[in-house]
């Protein structure tokens, strides 16, 4: 049979352009940690203690506040690079940022363990599966 053949019931496909993908998988990532920020102001004690100056890992100081901005604006702005810069740099910058982002939310997660937490700690597994996918797919950068 010859595997060629189309069926009337074929629905259309298209290879779809890695670095489109890249882009889609970080914007998948900050969809996921804007969904557990959201989640988190539903645990009990979470919003008092954001108004009374803590952020998760002690008193919020103007220093954590911009290293966490820092952290967040990181994979915000990889959304656009992905598409726009060179493949060589492209390549390098989505293994080094999938990579440094993953241990990131491993490292999160650990310190999640809580009844509580449990939706973070699904959030952050599928964020690490997420920021794997694109180290993967800019390992496997295709060749021309």
């Amino acid at each position: 049979m010859n595997s060629n053949k189309t069926n009337a019931n074929d629905l259309e496909d298209f290879k779809v352009n890695v670095k489109i993908k890249l882009s889609a998988l970080w914007v998948t990532v900050m969809l996921c940690y804007i969904y557990g920020d959201i989640f988190a102001l539903f645990v009990p004690g979470q919003i008092e203690g954001m108004i009374n100056g803590n952020m998760g890992i002690g008193p919020t100081t103007p220093l954590k506040l911009f290293a966490a901005s820092i952290l967040m604006a990181i994979p915000a702005i990889m959304v656009f690079l992905s598409l726009t810069l060179k493949p060589k740099i492209n390549r390098w910058m989505n293994i080094i940022f999938g990579v440094v982002y993953t241990i990131i939310i491993i490292l999160t997660n650990l310190s999640s363990i809580d009844l509580w937490w449990t939706f973070d700690i699904f959030l952050g597994i599928v964020d690490i599966v997420i920021t794997s996918i694109i180290v993967l797919y800019a390992w496997k950068w295709p060749k021309q």
